[in-house]
């Protein structure tokens, strides 16, 4: 073992530490700073209001995503207060000379699939963002967190801000995956294993003979939901895939500097031998296609397995279990395959790059959605729906039943026209099934891979998408 081996985190970490402050925590540089319409007009005044500028305007990008419509884009936008954003985000950026990735610049989307797109998103910077899943980013072995408004005011003003340490926790899923299992199972099988609370404290690094074989949109998806289980970052080790995917792209060094920075990346992986604070093991053939049934994404089942019994958890875990019980409408013990739906939504940050409609796609053509399900598949970019379409992916989903948007962050979090309904049920290859999180106080969210929210579509109820799609 090598004494002086270290793991990414800390490499970056300190790469980036400005100083200690006097309660502990480090003042850290944050190379890149991510801003989307919700958390930034409040971060804007405050500057204002004390008279400060924005310190590396170069280093900030922004586009709008939370409440842009997907379906009727003309402005002015009927709900007011969305409306108001998206020209508040256009003059802050424009009098503080920030990139902006406005509607009409065609490489509009939601801030996590268009910061890699771009190739704004690289190895072994720190990566700030006011949005919880900006953990997203760590995928090309960045240490990238969620933050706060009060944060994103900091950042503007002095591209820096206190943080705490983390502990790193090594998560190794070894072995093959089965047919029809994907990204999403393994995350919400780590999620459902180690807890929503699991992670608190901890960076999670992703690894093992399952990552390495995940392409760079599979490790996104996984480290997108770290921080639904507790931890605020999770990164894989940037390889041969990470430099692929960006090389080329319009943020990306080009020439000499292409070479020079693929050497720094290479070099920021975590040595062998470095120390771990915990590392878990994962076995990735006892992986099956997962679903949610509760109020978290850790109160998850495997497809053929049916819904706990309060009295067969922890007494700790009791309540969350009954309360879920009674918002989601189930009963204990049902199966969860066989629950009827009324929505299918294909999209979000954790499921709605290119990749993911393919594979769908794939599977789909020649199916259609069941009577009464209201079907919706949603991009995550502008540069992932033209893409889809010159490709004619779109028309498989419309031919389908879907209704084909354009890009946003749509139904996951519902700050849009884009909502359940009553207590309509939806499946949804988003990241949360809290209470209200799509828009309605007594909607239900059931989470779940891209292809079994299409065998859900089509079938009408949540089922096995091997079953449905017959996977070899």
């Amino acid at each position: 073992m090598s004494a002086n081996g270290k793991t990414l985190f800390e490499k970056v970490w300190e790469a980036h530490s400005v100083r200690r402050l006097p309660n502990g925590q480090t003042q850290l540089f944050i190379g890149t700073h991510l801003i989307h319409e919700v958390t930034s007009p409040q971060a804007f005044a405050m500057l204002r209001e004390l008279g400060l500028g924005v310190r590396f305007p170069h280093r900030t990008f922004a586009t709008v995503d939370h409440i842009v419509p997907t379906d009727e884009r003309n402005e002015p936008f009927a709900d007011p207060l969305a409306d108001e954003m998206i020209k508040a985000i256009r003059k802050n950026c424009r009098d503080f000379g920030i990139t902006y990735f406005d509607i009409a610049s065609g490489h509009q989307g939601i801030i996590h699939i268009v910061g890699p797109e771009q190739g704004i998103t690289q190895p072994g910077t720190t990566i700030a963002c006011g949005d919880s899943h900006t953990s997203t980013h760590g995928a090309f072995g960045a240490v990238a967190f969620g933050i706060g408004t009060s944060q994103v005011r900091d950042i503007l003003a002095t591209q820096t801000m206190a943080l705490s340490p983390l502990k790193v926790r090594r998560l190794n899923v070894s072995g093959r995956l089965g047919p029809g299992v994907y990204s999403k199972d393994v995350i919400l099988h780590i999620i459902r294993t180690l807890g929503v609370n699991g992670g608190t404290g901890f960076a999670y690094e992703y690894g093992g003979d399952v990552f390495d074989g995940f392409s760079m949109e599979d490790r996104m998806t996984v480290c997108n939901m770290s921080i639904e289980g507790g931890a605020r970052v999770g990164y894989v080790n940037p390889d041969e895939k990470t430099f692929a995917y960006l090389k080329g792209r319009p943020h990306a060094p080009k020439g000499a500097d292409w070479d020079r920075a693929v050497a720094r990346w290479r070099a920021v992986a975590s040595d062998p031998g470095c120390h771990y604070d915990d590392v878990v093991e994962f076995r990735a053939e006892e992986i099956r296609p997962t679903v949610t049934w509760g109020i978290n994404p850790g109160q998850a089942v495997f497809i053929d397995e049916t819904i706990p019994r309060p009295d067969g958890v922890p007494a700790a875990e009791r309540a969350s279990v009954e309360e879920a019980l009674a918002h989601m409408k189930l009963r204990a013990g049902q199966p969860v395959r066989g629950i009827p739906i009324n929505v299918a939504f294909l999209g979000s940050c954790t499921n709605g790059r290119f990749n993911d409609f393919v594979e769908v796609a794939r599977h789909l053509k020649g199916r259609k959605v069941a009577p009464g399900v209201r079907a919706i598949a949603v991009p995550g970019s502008q540069a992932v729906g033209r893409l889809l379409a010159e490709k004619g992916i779109d028309r498989v989903f419309r031919d389908a039943g879907f209704d084909w948007r354009d890009a946003g962050c749509s139904m996951c979090l519902a700050m849009n026209p884009d909502k359940l309904v009553g207590d309509e049920l939806c499946a949804s290859s988003s990241n949360r099934n809290f209470k209200g999180r799509q828009g309605s106080p007594t909607g239900r969210t059931i989470l779940m891979s891209p292809l079994m929210v299409a065998a859900a579509a089509i079938t009408g109820e949540v089922s096995d998408a091997r079953e449905v799609f017959q996977t070899p």
